[in-house]
């Protein structure tokens, strides 16, 4: 299995940084091949803009994914843009490792997104869910916060159900280009608890690695599921 973890975290000492490091010991000593994206550490620009294009199909307005697409075609996407995107399709398992920052993630990996989840190749027309670009591959989402679990749990939790908070992610964003999505692993707590207890998670979190064959994705729409308008299909309908 080829996998790619995108890390965002500006602290190389951090806890997060240690889930990244984790993930790649334990991969490569199941015998996977692992490539690491270092948002931080590679000084990644996160601003989707014009500079994108080494030429434009419009020069005179600019449509970020269509403009996209057909630098993909021509060759004459930002050439940063092109390494991030050939370790992309290269990789059969996505990992977003990151801290969580006010529910969602942090700025460097939404420009990540933005920059590299590229239109024509990851999605479009009605290339999305089950028949997105990225269709066969599975992603992942492992993050550390300093909530504690129970703060989450459910909707009477304090913080509410995760579900919501990480839907604009999971849903719309890696299961809409076509990946199969795993449930996310969280690290709670850590600037609160213990080296032991920090342990502990990591413990948790390899085991999670080890097993990832076994573990049911998330279910998300299958366009079978919708008419040609999009509607979704009553069970008395035909499709």
């Amino acid at each position: 299995m080829n996998t790619l973890i995108v890390h965002a975290h500006p602290e190389p000492q951090s806890f997060c940084t240690a889930m990244k490091d984790l993930a790649v010991a334990t991969l490569e000593g199941a015998g996977h091949a692992v490539q690491v994206s270092d948002l931080y550490a590679m000084n990644w620009n996160p601003v989707a803009s014009a500079a994108d294009f080494q030429a434009r199909s419009n020069p005179d307005y600019l449509v970020y994914a269509l403009e996209q697409r057909e630098a993909v075609k021509a060759g004459v996407i930002a050439a940063d843009i092109a390494a991030e995107l050939d370790k992309l399709l290269w990789a059969d398992l996505l990992i977003l490792n990151f801290p969580l920052f006010w529910c969602s993630l942090p700025a460097m990996l939404k420009g990540w997104i933005d920059r590299v989840l590229v239109s024509g190749t990851c999605y479009g027309g009605l290339r999305f869910y089950d028949r997105g670009g990225l269709a066969g591959k599975r992603a992942l989402l492992s993050f550390s916060l300093g909530g504690q679990q129970h703060m989450f749990e459910d909707e009477d939790a304090v913080h509410g159900d995760w579900e919501p908070m990480l839907r604009p992610l999971q849903r719309g964003t890696l299961a809409y280009v076509g990946m199969q999505v795993l449930p996310p692993f969280a690290a709670y707590h850590v600037p609160y608890v213990s080296p032991e207890a920090r342990g502990v998670i990591l413990d948790q979190y390899r085991d999670y690695l080890l097993r990832l064959e076994s573990v049911a994705p998330l279910r998300f729409p299958s366009l079978a599921d919708f008419d040609r308008g999009l509607h979704p299909l009553r069970p008395e309908v035909p499709a």
